[in-house]
């Protein structure tokens, strides 16, 4: 399940002549079941051609998986595998909710918030990890604009939130 940068560029841009769901299958990747939420609201709210997700938290089942901030109790690899796991769980409720992957035409926007202490500012270290799966599934072509902040606390101390809108077909 690996979404290593250092892939060859021919098979990033193979990736956009495959849909995204055959991009899941050759990379091998099977989303987890979309997270329940953790509070009153909706995962996933569309509007138009735009589909917003509530902020994505590195859970499994009802928990979090990671807990800690970045310079603290966790280092950088830990939190670039809680945005992977963060964005495997944007995708399982994307899917869920549009029934297909394949009906994102783009990505419009990816936020990512990461708990830090002190002095951190690998902040966009950790980011790429979610921006690298959505851009092996998706392609180059439909990377978002980002923006990534250090917070001091997220959700059941977790080190990554992410929130992502993006354009779906009608």
């Amino acid at each position: 399940m690996s979404t290593n940068s250092q892939e060859p560029m021919g098979t990033r841009k193979d990736s956009r002549l495959a849909s995204a769901e055959q991009r899941l299958q050759e990379l091998g990747i099977k989303l987890p079941a979309p997270p329940e939420p953790f509070g009153t609201y909706a995962e996933a709210v569309q509007t138009g051609h735009l589909l917003f997700l509530s902020g994505m938290l590195p859970t499994e089942g009802h928990g979090a998986k990671f807990i800690g901030r970045i310079g603290a109790e966790l280092d950088v690899e830990a939190g670039r595998q809680a945005a992977h796991l963060a964005a495997l769980n944007v995708l399982a409720v994307a899917r869920q909710h549009l029934g297909s992957l394949d009906k994102v035409t783009r990505i419009v926007r990816l936020g990512a918030l990461v708990a830090t202490s002190g002095d951190v500012r690998d902040q966009p270290q950790v980011a790429d990890a979610a921006s690298e799966l959505l851009q092996d599934i998706f392609g180059k072509d439909k990377s978002p604009c980002r923006l990534v902040y250090g917070v001091a606390s997220l959700p059941l101390g977790t080190p990554v939130e992410l929130e992502i809108i993006f354009e779906v077909a009608g």
